[in-house]
C-alpha cells in the first residue's frame, strides 16, 4: 500500500483547507450546534452551504469536469473526505444522490437524464432519496411488492417504502418497482425516477430513539411517472441497482477512520473527566479499540491504493463495510463501559454535556444492519472472496 499523496493532491488539500476555514463559522463546529436547531432550519442552512461549496469547485471531486465535477484523483477524493471531517463541516443533505445516483446516471443514463439530473443534484437544487427497502423486503430486496402498472405513456405506482433517508425533504426518489405483472424475484423490476411533489406520494417521518427523524416511509397511491423516467432498461432494474450500489465500493474508509479517531479522543477525554482513565480494565478496552482503529486506517489506505491502481475491488468491498461498522460499534461499546452507571445521565459532572456522544452511541447500534448487515457481509466474503461453499 501507499501511505502518501502526490504533491498535486497535497496542494489540493491546502486549497480545500483554506476554503473550509473561511466558510465554516466557529459556532457550527460546537458539539450539539446542529441538533439544537429546528430540523427545517438546519436542513436549509446545510443545503445553502453545500450549494456554495459546489459553486466554489469543491464538490464532485472525482466527477468528470463535463458534469460539473473537478476531475480529480481517488487520492483527492480521500483528502476531501478526510478534511471535511477534520473541519467538522456540515453533513451533506444529498448523500444518496451524490454517492449513488449521479455516477449511475453518468454511466447509463440518457443524454436528457444527464442534463436534468447531475448539475441540479450537485448544487443541491434537487434533493434525492432512495426507495429500496419495504416492510416485507429489507435484506431480501427482490421480494419487493411495490408495483407499477403501464397506463399509456405512464406507470401508475402503488406500494410502500420504508427507512427512506431524507424522505420528508426529498424532491425526487429513485426507487425499485415491479413493472412486469407475474414476474418474480430479480426479474421484471425497474428503477423509476419519481417526482415526490405530486398527488399520490406521501412521506411520513420515522422518529428514532435519539429523537431525530432522518428516515421516513413513503406511500405511493396511484402515483404517476412517465415511462421514460426509468434509469436503465424497463424490467432490468436489478442490474441497474447493482451498478448503482457498486459506486460505494471505491470508498476506502479514510473518512470513517478520521471521524472515529476524533470520537475516540473525545471518549478518552470523558474517561479522564470522570476519573476512570486509570482503571486498568478501561485502559485495556481503550487500547483494544485503538488497535482496531489503526487496522481500519491501514485497510483504508490499502483500498485507496488498489483503487488508484485501477483495480475493481468487487466483492472485497464487503470487507470494508464489515470492518468499519464493527469497529464503530466496538468504539461506542467502550464509551458505555467508560460511563458505567453514569450512562443514563446527560451531565454526570458539571460542564460535561454528553448529549451529542449519547446520540452517536445510539446511532452505532444501527450500522451493522443498514447497508448490508454484518451477517450478509460475512456470507459475501466467505462465498465470493474466500470461495467457501454456500
Amino acid at each position: 500500500m501507499d501511505l502518501t499523496y502526490t504533491a498535486g493532491e497535497e496542494r489540493f488539500r491546502e486549497e480545500l483547507r483554506g476554503w473550509l476555514r473561511s466558510h465554516i463559522p466557529d459556532e457550527w463546529t460546537r458539539p450539539g450546534f446542529w441538533s439544537s436547531l429546528p430540523s427545517e432550519e438546519s436542513f436549509q442552512m446545510r443545503r445553502d452551504w453545500e450549494r456554495e461549496k459546489a459553486l466554489a469547485g469543491f464538490a464532485g471531486i472525482q466527477w468528470p469536469t463535463e458534469y460539473g465535477g473537478r476531475g480529480g484523483t481517488p487520492g483527492m477524493k480521500a483528502i476531501y473526505d478526510e478534511e471535511m471531517v477534520r473541519a467538522r463541516a456540515p453533513q451533506t443533505v444529498n448523500p444518496l444522490g451524490l454517492t449513488f445516483l449521479a455516477p449511475t446516471v453518468m454511466a447509463i443514463g440518457t443524454d436528457q437524464q444527464r442534463k436534468e439530473i447531475i448539475g441540479p443534484l450537485l448544487r443541491s437544487e434537487v434533493i434525492w432519496c432512495q426507495g429500496f427497502s419495504e416492510p416485507g423486503a429489507g435484506s431480501d430486496l427482490a421480494a419487493l411488492s411495490t408495483r407499477g402498472v403501464r397506463d399509456g405513456d405512464d406507470f401508475v405506482v402503488n406500494g410502500q417504502k420504508v427507512w427512506t433517508t431524507n424522505a420528508v425533504h426529498g424532491d425526487k426518489i429513485f426507487t425499485m418497482v415491479r413493472t412486469e405483472p407475474g414476474s418474480e424475484k430479480h426479474r421484471g423490476i425497474s428503477m423509476l425516477l419519481i417526482d415526490m411533489d405530486q398527488p399520490g406520494v406521501e412521506a411520513r417521518p420515522l422518529k428514532q430513539m435519539s429523537g431525530a427523524s432522518e428516515f421516513g416511509e413513503v406511500f405511493f397511491t396511484d402515483a404517476r411517472v412517465p415511462a421514460d423516467e426509468c434509469l436503465g432498461e424497463i424490467g432490468d432494474g436489478w442490474r441497474t441497482a447493482m451498478l448503482l450500489l457498486s459506486f460505494e465500493r471505491g470508498a476506502s474508509g479514510v473518512a470513517q477512520y478520521t471521524e472515529f479517531r476524533r470520537q475516540y479522543d473525545e471518549i478518552v477525554s470523558v474517561a479522564r473527566a470522570l476519573g476512570r482513565d486509570q482503571d486498568p480494565v478501561i485502559r485495556n478496552k481503550l487500547a483494544g479499540v485503538l488497535a482496531e482503529l489503526e487496522c481500519l486506517r491501514y485497510h483504508a489506505m490499502h483500498v485507496l491504493t488498489q483503487t488508484e491502481q485501477g483495480r475493481d475491488l468487487g466483492f472485497e468491498a464487503s470487507m470494508t463495510k464489515l470492518q468499519w461498522s464493527e469497529t464503530f460499534q466496538d468504539l461506542w461499546e467502550v464509551f458505555d463501559d467508560v460511563l458505567g452507571p453514569d450512562g443514563t445521565i446527560r451531565e454526570p459532572v458539571p460542564g460535561l454535556d454528553l448529549a451529542a456522544l449519547h446520540s452517536q452511541a445510539m446511532w452505532s447500534r444501527s450500522v451493522t444492519i443498514w447497508g448490508g448487515s454484518s451477517q450478509v457481509q460475512r456470507s459475501i466474503v466467505a462465498e465470493r472472496v474466500l470461495g467457501l461453499p454456500r
